[in-house]
């Protein structure tokens, strides 16, 4: 059973977070831990929902008030959303550079420019000579 699914009716779910059924209502309705519900409007948990039920109990257990725990459960969930895009990006990037028949290169031209080269050529080097001399500041 995946983790996610919602099966488990209210009594149940409580009594495997160790809490009252009326604690989980009051959970739902302060937005802590939202249920799925049915057509016929009863709420259905899951091993997920259960699981934070406990850590909501677990903060509450050291002294930390429900405004603090419903912080700290939003930046969990925004922590897990953030990983989970850093993987797609990862992996996205690992891609590009495995498709990509070859690495670019870039140097600077003589005018600062930018010009893009192939992995394992050379810029050819101009011979010319530039003689720099300070502007005459007439005052």
């Amino acid at each position: 059973m995946d983790e996610n699914t919602r099966v488990f009716v209210i009594s149940l779910a409580a009594e495997l977070a160790g809490m009252h059924p009326q604690t989980l209502r009051q959970y739902d309705r302060l937005g802590l831990v939202s249920p799925d519900r049915t057509p016929g409007r009863s709420r259905r948990y899951s091993m997920r929902d259960v699981a934070k039920l406990r850590e909501i109990a677990d903060l509450g257990a050291e002294g930390v008030s429900l405004e603090g725990i419903r912080r700290i459960l939003e930046l969990e969930d925004h922590v897990r959303g953030l990983e989970s895009r850093l993987r797609e990006l990862e992996t996205a990037l690992a891609d590009e550079l495995l498709n990509r028949p070859g690495r670019r290169v870039f140097a600077a031209g003589s005018a600062g420019e930018v010009i893009s080269m192939r992995a394992g050529t050379r810029t050819r080097r101009s011979n010319q000579i530039v003689i720099w001399r300070p502007l005459d500041h007439k005052e």
